[in-house]
């Protein structure tokens, strides 16, 4: 079946074509046109749009917002988002990079999705025509969204506040067997005074590793002290299993990966 594209130059009118049955929005085509290629016959209809703002990256005053049309290969050689580059970089080979989104890695069901891993990691906004909502509230409801993303927006952290791990089979641009991302600030003594850490392929979508983070404040960065934190990563997590890695792997493998990241 043909896919039908619609082509509107704003988020608006882009929107209330959405309502149409049918229909989905088609931002760098990496999920919708693989799925309409793997036999998806409920699309039929296709609606872009080439609203500027989509497109723009702006850093002002420790604050970053990213436009949903960016790409993942923008990202990675942008010099104010040097953190965020080896995330970006995560995201497939060259060609994949030059097309995939910001927008379209907030729905990539796991093992993919590492940039929203990152930005999970990263307490991000995400903004919809409708408003703004925490990144965590959005991604347990993007399976019912229908509103287009229009933006990303977080406070950039520290230099040497983020941190970021994928683990794959295949190097470079390998499938992920798990990706964690983590935002972590010290005190002058070197503890832990907060931490936020994400987790991919652990569930269905991005997901804290909130027992972790709990167990891990109050502690120093070796290797006594993220001991509880490992202790604790596979608490709440549902793992996946694919041809990459069963469930049983990804758990047993996550608290060996996550003490690298933590005394990396």
């Amino acid at each position: 079946m043909a896919l039908a594209l619609q082509t509107f130059p704003t988020v608006k009118d882009a929107n209330a074509a959405l309502k149409a049955a049918g229909t989905r929005y088609l931002g760098g085509g990496t999920l919708v046109v693989r799925a309409a290629n793997e036999g998806d016959v409920s699309v039929f209809g296709l609606v872009r749009s080439t609203d500027p703002a989509l497109s723009a990256i702006t850093v002002a005053d420790g604050k970053v917002r990213i436009g949903a049309s960016v790409t993942m290969a923008a990202i990675a050689c942008h010099p104010e988002l040097a953190i965020l580059a080896r995330a970006a970089r995560a995201v497939g080979g060259p060609a994949i990079r030059n097309m995939a989104t910001v927008g379209g890695n907030l729905f990539a069901p796991a093992p993919y999705g590492d940039f929203a891993v990152a930005l999970l990691a990263l307490d991000a906004t995400v903004g919809t025509e409708d408003g703004e909502l925490p990144i965590e509230i959005f991604l347990a409801k993007r399976d019912g969204n229908r509103s287009i993303v229009t933006s990303v927006g977080f406070t950039l952290p520290k230099a040497d506040g983020f941190r970021f791990l994928k683990v794959s089979r295949v190097k470079p641009k390998g499938v992920s067997v798990l990706s964690i991302a983590a935002v972590l600030d010290q005190a002058a003594d070197g503890t832990v005074s907060s931490a936020r850490i994400a987790l991919g392929c652990m569930a269905d979508r991005p997901m804290r590793a909130k027992a972790a983070e709990k167990a891990l404040k109050g502690k120093k960065l070796d290797q006594n002290g993220i001991a509880a934190a490992q202790a604790a990563a596979t608490e709440g997590i549902a793992p996946i299993t694919d041809p990459i890695a069963s469930a049983w792997y990804r758990a047993e493998v996550l608290p060996v990966h996550l003490g690298r990241l933590l005394l990396a």
